[in-house]
């Protein structure tokens, strides 16, 4: 606990001392940087400007409403990240949630790290640290990784050393960029996966991934149905004689899995056929006249 109470005391000093125009700190080697910076410093909230470069967009209310409980129950516990800007004058680096849930706590000042960085500098920081989070969404992953490329320059093998992540992880993110926008929402949102995008990514044409789409949301497709779908599309496409031109609905998980149920009742294969509107038909076969008549006792329940 005391040396708790020693920190909080050195880091109000630090703070007092940043305010003193003397005492103002451009560059590491002016005075008194070495007692900045590295060090844990309280910061007064509406001295820290909101990060430009931030590549996260969505906050959730809720889950920032509980932070913010639970700042001012225990205060913060980790520490935000700022650049140095101009007198008294702070951008951040990283922690705006942290930001955002102490502004609704009702505190004046934060715990934060203070650094000297350039623009460059401060947005592959930026986006490196919003990567390793563990509650973003896939798109808003693959935008930071193209971000680190166009913006920083590099290419996918030191991003990989950057973030620690495969560089086959970065190229699949990356590939869900080709989603056609309604699609990457969707992802965005929830309603569909990282896997139900990377299977339809492996159809160019717009047009067809957004019917694909459709056809996931509206009967609740898995994600490996989604992929026989996919694989469906592109035989028939390879195919053309084969197969009818529109798109064919695979058998659903739940179907699927009682076919067995039904060909043990009946004492015959029964099959599933889905249309493209996801309708379903099942299909007994019967070989006589007494064989239709023994199914048809079974369906009324006479046998």
């Amino acid at each position: 606990m005391a040396k708790a109470v020693k920190k909080q005391a050195l880091g109000r000093g630090l703070s007092a001392l940043l305010k003193d125009p003397e005492n103002d700190i451009s560059s590491a080697s002016d005075k008194n940087a070495d007692k900045v910076l590295g060090n844990i410093i309280e910061l007064e909230i509406e001295s820290i400007e909101i990060n430009p470069f931030q590549p996260r967009t969505n906050f959730n209310e809720e889950t920032l409403n509980e932070l913010s409980i639970s700042i001012k129950e225990l205060g913060v516990i980790q520490p935000i990240t700022v650049r140095k800007m101009d007198f008294n004058k702070y951008q951040l680096i990283s922690g705006e949630r942290r930001l955002r849930a102490s502004k609704l706590a009702g505190l004046t000042s934060v715990p934060a790290y203070i650094r000297i960085a350039n623009d460059q500098e401060s947005l592959e920081m930026a986006l490196v640290e919003n990567i390793q989070r563990h509650d973003l969404d896939p798109i808003e992953i693959a935008l930071s990784y193209q971000r680190l490329i166009d913006e920083i320059n590099l290419t996918q093998e030191q991003m990989s050393e950057r973030v620690g992540k495969k560089r086959s992880t970065i190229t699949n993110y990356l590939r869900l960029l080709k989603l056609d926008p309604i699609i990457q929402t969707g992802m965005r949102d929830g309603f569909v996966s990282m896997g139900h995008g990377r299977a339809i990514i492996n159809i160019e044409d717009k047009k067809v991934q957004l019917e694909i789409y459709e056809k996931i949301i509206t009967n609740a497709l898995s994600v490996r149905a989604t992929e026989l779908l996919v694989k469906n599309y592109q035989y028939n496409k390879s195919n053309p004689a084969a197969a009818p031109k529109s798109i064919s609905a695979p058998v659903p998980d739940f179907a699927e899995k009682n076919i067995p149920k039904f060909s043990e009742y009946f004492s015959a294969k029964v099959d599933v056929k889905v249309d493209k509107k996801g309708k379903g038909k099942l299909i007994i076969p019967f070989h006589s006249d007494e064989d239709f008549e023994r199914i048809k006792k079974l369906i009324s329940g006479e046998l």
